[in-house]
Order: C-alpha cells, then structure tokens, then sequence
C-alpha cells in the first residue's frame, strides 16, 4: 500500500517537474494558462497525498525559514584567533 502511495507522489512530482520547464519555454497565452493551471492541481494533489501518506509530518508555513537543529559551538575570547 505505502508503495503505490510513493508511486503516486512521485508521478505528481515527476508531473509538477515537466510543467515548470515547459513554463519556461515559449508557449501562447492560451497554452501558458492551461499549464498554470494543470501546475497547481498537481502541486494541490502532492500536498494532500503527502499529508494522506505522512500525516505526522510537520510542513513549515510559506515565507520561514528552517531554524538550524545543531548549535553552532560558540567561541569566546580566549580561544578566538588573533
């Protein structure tokens, strides 16, 4: 079951991937449109089979950044070079 889940998600990607370089390409307004389109129902149909699959996952929100999970060693004076 958790396989045809991964298959799932990884066709949407795989689609969501071909859409974004198709939208750099040269296309009409018409064409550009329907791509958009086509584009966010594969983005929206990701994020839900990926909150179906992996529903303790935590998503960060649009705009934050990832805080780091390791400390950074602090250095003091005395041991900073000169």
């Amino acid at each position: 079951m958790l396989d045809e889940y991964l298959a799932r998600i990884r066709a949407h990607r795989t689609n969501i991937h071909r859409y974004r370089r198709l939208l750099k390409s040269n296309l009409s307004d018409v064409e550009r449109q329907f791509i958009e389109k086509r584009l966010t129902e594969e983005q929206t149909a990701l994020e839900f089979l990926s909150a179906e699959t992996f529903p303790l996952a935590f998503s960060l929100r649009k705009g934050r950044t990832c805080r780091k999970l390791v400390a950074e060693p602090r250095t003091t004076r005395a041991f900073r070079a000169a």
